[in-house]
Order: structure tokens, then sequence, then C-alpha cells
């Protein structure tokens, strides 16, 4: 699908939010300026966080409450490989979304991700390909079919 500017991928973000199971984790893969962090603050907007939405790129992880549980943010760029997640604590955690920029570098570390997200750059916009790593988020692209998220979209 194509989301040609800012308010598509919040539209998108919005649609995602609203179909989502509980708990759900979310992988976001994409080059540098992709647009993960982008989708993931316009996610995070659509569930009522109000206030800052900082970027996880320097401290790892952002934690945001919401009326379903606590919504994780992190971003992996500047680790080596997935034992350095030890330390942040996070295998207790029982959030009900996570958000993961940069998965490939927290492999074995992280939750297996009911929803694979791919962003590139596409013309003016982002190009996003969804892929489902669950059966749960096979059912959540079903949900996002119904709702004709895709219509209109190349």
């Amino acid at each position: 699908m194509h989301l040609e500017d800012a308010d598509a991928t919040a539209r998108f973000a919005e649609a995602l939010a609203r179909t989502a199971p509980a708990p759900a984790v979310v992988h976001l893969h994409g080059n540098l300026g992709a647009g993960k962090s982008t989708l993931a603050r316009a996610w995070l907007r659509a569930l009522g966080v109000q206030g800052s939405i900082r970027s996880p790129t320097y401290t790892l992880v952002e934690r945001y409450p919401l009326p379903s549980g606590e919504a994780l943010h992190l971003d992996l760029y500047r680790i080596g490989d997935g034992s350095e997640l030890e330390f942040l604590g996070l295998d207790d955690v029982d959030a009900s979304l996570w958000l993961v920029e940069w998965p490939e570098r927290g492999e074995g570390a992280l939750p297996a991700a009911d929803l694979r997200i791919a962003l590139s750059i596409d013309r003016e916009g982002r190009r996003c390909e969804l892929r489902p790593g669950t059966p749960a988020g096979k059912a959540w692209i079903d949900r996002l079919n119904r709702l004709q998220v895709f219509a209109g979209h190349s």
C-alpha cells in the first residue's frame, strides 16, 4: 500500500490501533527515514497518548500508559544484538502493545511479532507492506481488509 503523506500514515495508524488484538507485538522494519517512528507516534496518538511522544533512539524504550495496559515503543538501532536488552527488564513486562523498530537487532530477546510492517520510501510518500507473524496477526490483517483500509491504495 502507498501512504502518500503524514495524514495517510496517521489514518493507517488509527486503523491499526482500532483493529489490534491485545496484546499485540509489532515489528517495524525499514531503513533510516522510512517512517517507522512517524507510524509509531501516530499509532500512540490514536490510542490516546497525550503530551510528548519521545523517540526511544537513545533510551531504547519509552513506556506509555494506556487504558488497556502499557504500550512500549522500542528503537533497537543502537544495540549490537539481543543480549544487550537484558538490562531493560522487559522479561516480565505485560504490555498490551509492543512497537519495535529495528527488531532484527534484538532477535532472540523479543516476543514473536504478531504483525511485521515493512516501510520504505516510495516517491513522495511511503510504501507499506504487512506480513502476519502469528494467527492473531493473520486475523488482524483480515480485520483491516474487511474495513477496506487498503482500498484506494496502490
